[in-house]
């Protein structure tokens, strides 16, 4: 009875727009007021703070999120674009799939896809429109694009994925490497095949001269060296993911300087925005420790373990409505709320039941990919139709096709899990 009134208020609070962070702590506590008193909440209170903070591995966070600061002040996303533009604009939709390109290159130094999104679109979008692009598919290909930053290290949503799983977050973000490679695939087939199927969506681009092609080269060498010096050291061993975090804020930083796009204001306006992105996501760790506890001492998710043991019904059945509870959940919150809300009650049925939790992870990130661009809430859409003043309604009918293509890499990923465990198996080696 009490878990029942603790998730009731819990909903009530999200319904009247409560900030998540407030909405767990409040329904925690009454939780936790209900089965022990108030001496019982006094204590969980007092310890709660220390325990989040305390933690090692958060401080990848914060770094992580000062990286992408950095990032967006060295304009890499712009390079990124232009580059890949002179490469394959010449073919039949070659700028979308630009964009596909740049998204991935700027997910690979940023890891925030709400960044990537809001970038992409105050470069890619008016490019695109001005060589005749059908508004929907350039809207559509720019949204879906932004949404990688959240699979190709450094991903802040594997990271946070992996703290609150008590799982490798290295392995994790070495596991998003080989995905977020076959997503960037799937979104460029996508666009080629819609191309193909309509041709008056998008146009044939200039062409280019080879020496133009290598000059424009040199904006992808920073990019590659600070992906190495992330992702690389955490493969290798060298280092661990928080130290590689701080290596890679650092090398964001010295990128932004060599650009010569760093002054005092633009530094600090990057410093402050990390700030309150990580105070923001602390604040709802902290949260979901306090309604975590509530859940452990109800046996919660124990009870739930047994009862998905007692179905008569395949794992797979059950995997697929998991899955699809990430993707309508999707439709209405952020997704650092959804993995803080579900992954303690998922990932102890998920492992029941002979699933990896890396592999898990990773096809968790992906379907929050998918809730990222879909109605009626997709955040990136949002981020979109206010960076291009397009509307919402032909930003969504854009993202559909790409939405269908990710569904079937996310089966795909799920019949096939060694595309997601092989290259963290070999780390190390």
């Amino acid at each position: 009875m009490e878990v029942f009134i603790a998730i009731t208020i819990l909903f009530a609070l999200l319904a009247v727009g409560l900030p998540v962070a407030f909405a767990m702590a409040v329904s925690g506590s009454i939780g936790l007021l209900m089965i022990g008193g108030i001496d019982l909440l006094a204590g969980i209170l007092r310890t709660a703070p220390f325990t989040v903070a305390n933690s090692y591995e958060i401080i990848t966070i914060p770094m992580f999120i000062l990286m992408a600061e950095f990032v967006i002040l060295s304009g890499m996303a712009d390079d990124l674009f232009k580059a890949a533009s002179i490469w394959i604009g010449r073919v039949k939709g070659g700028l979308a799939i630009a964009t596909a390109l740049a998204g991935a290159g700027f997910g690979a130094i940023s890891g925030s896809s709400t960044a990537a999104a809001a970038t992409l679109s105050s470069t890619t979008i008016p490019a695109m429109l001005k060589q005749g692009y059908e508004p929907r598919l350039a809207c559509g290909v720019v949204a879906t694009s932004g949404t990688l930053a959240m699979m190709i290290p450094p991903s802040i949503a594997l990271v946070l994925y992996g703290i609150i799983a008590d799982v490798s977050i290295g392995k994790l973000l070495i596991a998003g490497v080989i995905p977020g490679i076959l997503v960037t695939f799937t979104i460029m087939m996508t666009v080629s095949f819609l191309v193909m199927h309509d041709p008056s969506r998008a146009p044939v681009g200039r062409a280019y001269s080879m020496i133009e092609k290598l000059r424009s080269l040199k904006v992808v060498g920073p990019m590659i060296f600070l992906f190495a010096a992330v992702t690389g050291s955490i493969y290798l061993g060298i280092a661990t993911p928080t130290e590689a975090a701080g290596l890679g804020a650092f090398g964001a930083l010295v990128l932004a300087a060599y650009t010569r796009r760093v002054s005092l204001i633009t530094l600090k306006k990057a410093l402050k925005q990390a700030s309150q992105a990580t105070c923001m996501i602390l604040l709802i760790i902290l949260a979901a420790q306090i309604f975590g506890y509530f859940f452990a001492l109800t046996r919660t998710t124990q009870d739930i373990v047994l009862a998905v043991g007692e179905l008569e019904t395949s794992r797979w059945a059950i995997l697929a409505l998991i899955l699809l509870g990430y993707i309508i959940l999707g439709f209405f919150m952020d997704q650092i709320a959804i993995l803080i809300l579900t992954v303690p009650v998922a990932l102890p049925v998920i492992q029941s039941l002979g699933y990896d939790p890396v592999w898990f992870g990773v096809i968790v990130v992906l379907a929050a990919e998918v809730g990222m661009v879909t109605p009626p809430m997709g955040l990136n859409t949002f981020v979109v139709a206010r960076y291009s003043q397009r509307s919402l309604g032909e930003i969504f009918r854009g993202v559909i096709p790409f939405v269908i293509a990710f569904l079937v890499m996310i089966s795909v990923l799920a019949v096939f899990p060694e595309l997601v465990l092989w290259l963290p198996e070999t780390m190390g080696r």
